[in-house]
């Protein structure tokens, strides 16, 4: 009863911080204010009231020096900064209107949690040819009659820059810029140990993702193949899972095709179920297929209501999640990431809030999204149980991303909040090399479509 009262008065005290912010549902949707008062993916070009949220700036290029195989966070402009203040557990109340209701239960329940809050920068900018398809795309941007399938957009861009309903915000996250593809040559993903254990899963991994409409230009979705994005996933430890390696195409509307290849049975297996809710394997259900990114996967199980606009304090500017030479035990402890790998700083979201359709089920049949009002990324979400327990909380650790010019996450953790786990997963610490988001096919054969098909994962798993 204790957490259901505490998540109720949260979850009012940030109703009333959105409506403080005003409803931006209204807004003219004139693609000219973009780049004038709107900033190119839609957000407010002003600062907050208070000052605590500054104007927007645009894109801000690495100090002179960077190269990807260096650490981004050593060449970024504000990387001397220190910290406003802090909050923990003492002082939580008197920052909860701007928390989600996940993230102050997460302080309140976690012995030494604390989140360090630092001076705000607006620095997610995108390349002019996105930029260009983002505006056309006021008019372009199209759902089909179902309501949650992408129809029409220019590509690469936002398409829905200026939103109306719940499911038009979500694509904008789907289809922020990436390039063409995201290259991890190590992963670890990890989830933390049960209470009263100290074993820790740890599944390395190389993985590819393949983004088919992120080339340079400018091109109709309605033209594409409908793929919003290509996965591989090439498992080599632990001993469970080594060998195992999986093929995933994530279409905007049809079902996720998945091949997965298990090296003890010499075969490729489609797996039709293995997505949604459905638990990684591998993981003890702490992890399930939908939950990377903050989200992936299909939206057809869920309404999706866009709720308003929030002043939050959000995971922004997160170099630490990337500090690939930082050893992985000292940044991922016991039962949170570290707090000095860890930044937040005060912006505005988009708040969409998602409940299961009338005669479907998922796991979690509420969800609460926050999506950054300038570059589309999510930043955290809340997920509820079937009795209305706030469950599992999610924050992406978004990073201006030198390589697009964008910003994007990709590492990012989740804590369930119920068993007292967490897990981490897309990041670059303890692995020794860098994420690489890459903008040229070249002859790179995992950046074509053929190379995700089950013949090919049969091919490159034995040899």
């Amino acid at each position: 009863m204790g957490n259901a009262r505490h998540t109720g008065r949260h979850l009012l005290l940030a109703l009333a911080a959105m409506a403080a912010v005003g409803s931006s549902l209204a807004q003219s949707r004139d693609a000219a204010r973009l780049g004038k008062d709107l900033t190119p993916a839609g957000g407010e070009q002003a600062a907050s009231k208070d000052g605590s949220i500054p104007a927007y700036t645009g894109a801000e290029p690495p100090e002179a020096g960077w190269a990807w195989g260096k650490l981004r966070g050593e060449f970024w402009k504000h990387k001397g900064e220190k910290p406003l203040y802090s909050i923990d557990a003492s002082n939580v109340d008197k920052y909860a209107d701007k928390l989600s209701p996940g993230q102050v239960e997460l302080i309140k329940q976690t012995k030494g949690y604390r989140m360090d809050v630092y001076p705000s920068h607006r620095s997610c900018g995108v390349p002019d040819f996105v930029a260009d398809n983002t505006r056309k795309n006021v008019e372009a941007g199209k759902l089909k009659d179902n309501g949650w399938t992408l129809q029409e957009a220019l590509l690469p861009g936002y398409p829905f820059p200026m939103p109306r309903n719940g499911a038009e915000a979500m694509w904008n996250a789907k289809m922020r810029y990436r390039g063409l593809a995201l290259d991890y040559k190590k992963v670890i993903t990890a989830a933390s140990p049960r209470k009263g254990s100290e074993e820790w899963i740890k599944a390395g991994s190389e993985q590819v993702v393949f983004v088919p409409w992120g080339a340079k230009g400018s091109v109709a979705f309605s033209k594409l193949p409908q793929v919003e994005y290509y996965t591989y996933f090439g498992y080599n430890s632990p001993a469970a899972l080594a060998g195992q390696a999986l093929a995933i195409t994530n279409y905007s509307e049809a079902a996720t095709e998945t091949f997965y290849y298990f090296p003890g049975q010499r075969r490729v297996r489609r797996m039709p179920t293995y997505a949604y809710d459905a638990p990684q394997i591998g993981f003890e259900n702490q992890y399930t297929l939908d939950e990377p990114y903050v989200f992936n996967g299909l939206m057809d199980r869920f309404d999706w209501r866009l709720v308003g606009k929030k002043e939050m304090l959000v995971p922004y500017n997160v170099f630490g999640a990337y500090d690939f030479k930082a050893k992985f035990e000292d940044v991922a402890q016991r039962d949170f990431i570290e707090p000095g790998h860890r930044r937040y700083e005060m912006h505005r979201v988009w708040v969409v809030e998602a409940t299961v359709k009338p005669g479907t089920r998922h796991l979690a049949p509420k969800r609460t999204f926050y999506l950054d009002e300038d570059s589309w990324a999510p930043l955290v979400a809340d997920d509820y149980d079937a009795q209305g327990k706030l469950w599992k909380v999610r924050e992406g650790f978004v990073i201006p991303v030198y390589e697009t010019g964008s910003c994007d996450v990709s590492a990012f953790v989740q804590h369930n909040v119920l068993e007292g786990r967490y897990v981490f997963d897309e990041h670059a610490v303890g692995t020794g090399t860098d994420v690489h988001w890459l903008t040229e096919a070249g002859n790179n054969a995992k950046l074509k479509a053929g190379f995700y098909t089950s013949d090919n994962l049969r091919a490159i798993s034995e040899r």
